[in-house]
């Protein structure tokens, strides 16, 4: 079976004192292995919420979300946790970084909670094939935008990931250092044989995956 990942009319709604909002509406997506897909869509369309929502960081109204056949929505926060830990990298707009761990630290931390051997030397080598190897002990306060979301990213993809969720993963950067982060992602999706699912509003980079879905109002256009 090809099939990774497998929305099934997925529905998100807020409940405020005066009003239901609806956020996505019967949204249904199959991911095979090896895919790449962009997520395009006007601001407050939906699209960060479905991002979380595959990622295990909030939980759908209705439907469900079948990752490896196994329906992430019967399970419980602390299962899907573990399902994420292992299998799930998110790369985010805002690059989330521990202020006082230097970058070594940040991606050693992942791979030292999933009780990996040598941590610190499997954190060196991600970044040293990123182009950080001159960075490894500056904190996060002394690196650039550019250089601070490929810590990020290696610290997402620190456990080998079958999916990569990116939020906006260039939405801080400027355009040389967008078309960096966007080649690292692709390159090594493609050298790793991992899935990438990720919402932009740059158009070359939405161009760069191999599907492209827009969402409207909450569903796929």
């Amino acid at each position: 079976m090809n099939t990774l990942l497998k929305l099934k009319k997925i529905n998100l709604k807020y409940q405020t004192n005066k009003e239901t909002i609806k956020v996505l509406n019967n949204i249904d997506l199959t991911t095979k292995k090896k895919d790449t897909i962009s997520i395009v869509g006007e601001s407050g369309s939906g699209k960060t919420s479905l991002i979380m929502l595959i990622g295990g960081l909030e939980k759908a109204t209705s439907g469900k979300i079948y990752f490896q056949d196994q329906d992430l929505t019967t399970l419980s926060e602390d299962e899907v946790s573990k399902i994420r830990r292992k299998n799930i990298g998110i790369v985010f707009q805002s690059f989330y970084l521990i202020p006082n761990y230097t970058a070594v630290e940040n991606v050693a931390l992942t791979l030292e909670l999933n009780k990996l051997k040598n941590p610190e030397q499997q954190a060196k080598e991600l970044l040293d094939r990123f182009g950080l190897k001159n960075r490894f002990n500056n904190l996060p306060s002394q690196l650039s935008g550019g250089e601070q979301q490929r810590v990020a990213i290696a610290r997402a993809i620190a456990m080998k990931p079958q999916l990569i969720l990116a939020d906006e993963p260039t939405g801080n950067l400027d355009s040389e250092n967008s078309v960096m982060i966007s080649n690292i992602l692709f390159k090594y999706v493609k050298e790793e044989g991992s899935s990438l699912i990720m919402v932009t509003h740059d158009p070359k980079l939405a161009n760069k995956a191999k599907r492209k879905i827009k969402i409207k109002d909450g569903k796929i256009a």
